[in-house]
């Protein structure tokens, strides 16, 4: 809970965007608690009673708001913040959406399509799917980053050398994470929380999840850290293992094009296979699947491949 916490970081305080001219909320010693009230990732526009043509309603510039920024006293270009991810105060409530024009197979599922989701806050059982199985959650931070050196604003929605979406599902608690500082304090802020993704987040939302987040912050002076890193506390695929895998592959000189193959030959797959619309396929793959690259040598061609986990529909 957030009286817990050295500092409480409300979710009204949140920006769209990197810009190291952004006032911070609060500046905090290392070593201290962070507790981040966190909007989802269309900052409330998508609800409980929300229907697929509020999809199609969304307004792009209150796309992936960040809670923050944070102000780091002592953090200099060249340190790094360490981030201890604690734990999370889920919601309860969740969305996943086909939005036109986004996402690895944008090409293939142009209309708007979407999911509302429930789920146990407290307990984190597998939240049920509308069009069919059951999803193992897993709750983490899709950005958590720091302001970057370059004026001006700067995106949310691509990742950069100095965090942001990252959307690695493997942030979750009990995660370090490591990023480099450009500029005075690092100003960290945090948000686009999610109750489940998989690796990949291929139709471009994962369970988009209102979540509280707890953190603590430290210091890494003179860390010179070209790019994040991160530690996990143990294994990061248990919560999906128990039946196996169907596995999809794609074979060439190109890796986006590979994946794109693995991922359509996996919709067809399990749209077939268990009557479900492509579209309701599609982003169940985004919400459990993982994509991979098996090999990366055997010039000219490359493989990466598709991993779908039988537990979620068996």
């Amino acid at each position: 809970m957030s009286g817990s916490a050295d500092h409480t970081i409300r979710r009204e305080h949140h920006h769209f965007g990197w810009d190291h001219s952004i006032p911070p909320v609060a500046t905090v010693a290392p070593g201290s608690s962070l507790f981040f009230e966190c909007l989802d990732s269309s900052a409330g526009q998508l609800t409980p009673d929300s229907t697929v043509e509020d999809v199609a309603k969304l307004d792009f510039d209150r796309i992936n708001p960040v809670t923050g920024p944070v102000y780091i006293d002592g953090a200099e270009p060249g340190d790094a913040i360490k981030v201890t991810i604690d734990r999370f105060e889920p919601s309860g409530f969740g969305w996943t959406g086909n939005i036109p024009g986004f996402g690895l197979l944008a090409d293939q599922f142009e209309d708007p399509a979407l999911q509302i989701w429930s789920y146990d806050p407290v307990a984190l059982t597998p939240a049920a799917y509308g069009p069919g199985g059951r999803v193992p959650l897993k709750p983490f931070a899709g950005t958590m980053g720091v302001a970057p050196a370059e004026p001006g604003l700067h995106s949310v929605v691509p990742p950069r050398r100095i965090g942001g979406n990252m959307d690695i599902r493997d942030l979750a608690a009990g995660s370090e994470l490591y990023l480099p500082v450009e500029v005075a304090g690092g100003l960290f802020s945090l948000g686009d929380t999610h109750a489940a993704q998989g690796d990949g987040e291929v139709c471009g939302t994962a369970i988009e999840s209102p979540v509280n987040v707890a953190v603590t912050v430290d210091l890494v002076k003179g860390a010179n850290l070209r790019m994040p890193r991160f530690t996990t506390p143990g294994p990061v695929t248990r919560h999906l293992d128990a039946k196996g895998y169907e596995v999809t592959t794609g074979i060439g000189e190109d890796l986006y094009q590979g994946a794109r193959d693995a991922l359509s030959q996996m919709v067809d797959l399990i749209a077939g296979r268990y009557n479900m619309a492509p579209v309701d396929a599609y982003m169940l793959c985004s919400v459990c699947g993982d994509l991979r690259i098996n090999e990366i040598v055997d010039i000219p061609n490359w493989i990466v491949s598709f991993y779908f986990p039988r537990v979620v529909l068996e």
